[in-house]
């Protein structure tokens, strides 16, 4: 039997592989190469020109298949400047290891997979563990848990249940878990008057009045109160953009774009008719043109609270005294995928510092979650 896997280390070397989306940067390759040689059966999911990985142990087709899903891709540096160390450096410092994707999550895959290892080699389970890792979280996110969502089907591959492990903990390791996640779309609007001098204005129609009107009713619009496991649902306009830079002129034109963050009472459907409903009245009203287009990046979802989130609960429970907060709140993740193949939930470490500048893990954290993940697959095949 092999020695256990330092999660710690693992994340070290993952940070270390410089994997800015969408470039693989070699974190998806030593990840394949340990989970091959701990004997599970490995597979290059790339579509895309993106890069992906899923592995398996046990027999596809099992009864019982616990599946883990994250990602290695990383976001840009911002200023490279103004980070106190190497952003893929892995520089421990007062408790801390330093780097991007440190927190946002490679010591989240880090856990799993090093929890995932151990298991199978120590109690060997009756079933499969299931393990997904993609490329293109922190991008477009077409051909990432997607793709391999898409190639699982094709193969007959599944999974009984899945975990993401994305940071979910506002302030303290243990105080928080995911069962589900707003949903989100945003959608830009172009107004078109006529130009013309604005000392006459008569002779021209300022599509600007038209959109400022667009935008207070579709902000003092009270989408909803929330429901039983979500907020009330909330909406942002995010820019508004004419780019005139004469004061004599009257634009043709002027753009907006708004952000819908949604919970189960709504559709990205329903919200575009409404949406529309509202662009046309404007329309009429003022007596311009208004085009609107939209992109939903996912649909409102819950998983009920039940055998997954219990069987998550009391590990963490177990491991940090604390019972987590079942929560929907937050931006999107990949289960907003997951949830089509299977129930899914997220834990993960505290993510206070991800996408900063110095982002940081604390070293302790990472070692925490391997016990919670290990902890949860003990009690899954038990």
């Amino acid at each position: 039997m092999t020695a256990p896997i330092d999660p710690v280390d693992l994340t070290a070397r993952l940070v270390r592989c410089p994997s800015v989306t969408p470039a693989e940067g070699g974190a998806l390759v030593l990840l394949e190469e340990l989970l091959s040689a701990s004997g599970f059966d490995c597979t290059r999911v790339d579509r895309g020109g993106i890069s992906n990985l899923y592995a398996r142990w046990g027999r596809k087709g099992a009864n019982r298949t616990f599946g883990f899903n994250g990602h290695t891709d990383v976001v840009p540096l911002g200023n490279r400047d103004d980070w106190t160390v190497d952003p893929f450096g892995a520089e421990i410092k007062d408790g801390f290891m330093y780097g991007r994707g440190t927190t946002d999550m490679k010591s989240g895959v880090a856990a799993f997979v090093a929890a995932a290892i151990d298991f199978v080699q120590q109690t060997p389970p009756d079933g499969a563990i299931a393990i997904a890792i993609t490329g293109d979280e922190e991008g477009d996110a077409d051909d990432g848990t997607i793709a391999l969502l898409d190639w699982m089907n094709q193969q007959g591959e599944s999974m009984s249940v899945c975990l993401v492990g994305e940071p979910t903990c506002p302030n303290e390791m243990g105080e928080m878990m995911k069962i589900g996640r707003r949903g989100s779309l945003t959608a830009w609007f172009t107004v078109t008057g006529v130009q013309g001098h604005s000392a006459y204005p008569h002779r021209a129609n300022n599509p600007i009045p038209a959109l400022a009107r667009l935008v207070d009713r579709m902000s003092s619009h009270e989408l909803d109160r929330g429901t039983d496991h979500f907020d009330p649902s909330t909406l942002a306009f995010v820019t508004i953009d004419t780019g005139n830079p004469a004061t004599n002129v009257i634009p043709a034109q002027t753009r907006a774009a708004v952000n819908i963050r949604y919970n189960d009472l709504h559709t990205g459907e329903s919200l575009t008719a409404w949406m529309q409903g509202e662009a046309d009245k404007i329309a009429g009203e003022f007596g311009v043109k208004v085009d609107m287009r939209v992109k939903i990046s996912g649909e409102s979802f819950v998983t009920p609270p039940g055998e997954l989130s219990d069987l998550v609960s009391k590990s963490v429970q177990a491991v940090t005294g604390k019972t987590p907060e079942l929560s929907t709140s937050g931006g999107t993740s990949d289960a907003r995928f997951v949830k089509n193949h299977c129930p899914v939930v997220e834990f993960g470490l505290v993510g206070k510092t991800m996408h900063q500048v110095d982002e940081r893990v604390a070293i302790d954290q990472i070692g925490q979650l391997k016990s919670i993940y290990t902890r949860i697959l003990n009690d899954y095949f038990g």
